[in-house]
């Protein structure tokens, strides 16, 4: 069970959980939101909660789409929801050994550097066990939300399951509510671009 706290950010895993998962995706007219997308990021702005996108893009080690392909598929993300305060991306594949690739814990922490907030007041949502063990390695709260491909056991073993990003909108905020005292206003600034490695 998380401890609760305001939450300092919440980092969004892009495909199956923003996006639909269209595998190695170099293809902006391919992109399609996932269900309650907009209105949940819509929510979180207008309560001043930073939102950041962590994502692993593979196709781009694999030699599937390039950097440029994959920055267009980027930028058609935040045409359709907006600008997001920070994106975390590694381009790795399993073999490299980084430390960015979920389930490794680099991502969520680099994103929680860009935004000036502790992991521990991140909260990372996706849709797949890798998600959930990066928040956990980082010290984040981790929200699943489960597709037609989660597996029983990744859903079994997440610290926590939303239906969807409806749901995990209102988790959020009403944690904010409960725990941010009277007059507080956010810290933080729009991160530029977004960051790869």
């Amino acid at each position: 069970m998380y401890e609760r706290r305001r939450p300092g950010a919440v980092l969004f895993d892009r495909d199956g959980t923003l996006i639909r998962d269209v595998p190695y995706n170099g293809d902006p007219d391919r992109v399609e939101l996932m269900p309650g997308a907009a209105e949940a990021l819509a929510r979180l702005r207008r309560a001043d909660v930073p939102v950041a996108v962590v994502t692993n893009q593979s196709g781009v080690a694999k030699g599937l789409i390039s950097p440029d392909d994959m920055d267009q598929v980027n930028a058609r993300v935040e045409e359709l929801l907006g600008p997001f305060d920070a994106w975390a991306i590694c381009v790795h594949d399993d073999v490299d050994g980084c430390t960015c690739r979920k389930p490794a814990p680099g991502l969520v922490i680099r994103a929680a550097a860009v935004l000036d907030v502790s992991p521990r007041d991140c909260v990372v949502v996706g849709d797949i066990g890798r998600d959930m063990e990066a928040a956990r390695a980082a010290g984040a709260r981790g929200i699943l939300v489960p597709t037609e491909v989660t597996r029983p056991e990744e859903v079994e073993q997440a610290p926590e399951v939303a239906a969807d990003l409806t749901d995990v909108a209102d988790r959020v905020l009403n944690d904010l509510e409960a725990a941010t005292p009277v007059g507080a206003g956010a810290r933080w600034s729009r991160a530029m671009g977004w960051s790869r490695w």
